[in-house]
């Protein structure tokens, strides 16, 4: 015969119990134009990008030439 529970657990005991059992939130979603990881829903920050359309230009910042010593 299997056994059952003499008496009812508490909501709160049940809570205490399913505590650790939780779901993994996903960190971020790739981008569709970059591959970069973003929160879902959000615009890409490194290409500006959203749902496949450009919604923020981006500049390109220039590059800082080293100054070559002649000798």
């Amino acid at each position: 015969m299997p056994q059952e529970p003499k008496r009812r657990h508490s909501r709160q005991r049940k809570g205490k119990r399913r505590a650790s059992i939780r779901l993994n939130i996903p960190r971020g979603v790739a981008c569709l134009n970059c591959g970069a990881l973003n929160p879902s829903h959000v615009v890409c920050e490194k290409c500006g990008f959203y749902n496949r359309r450009q919604v923020i230009i981006k500049k390109e910042k220039p590059k800082k030439e080293k100054d070559e010593k002649s000798s």
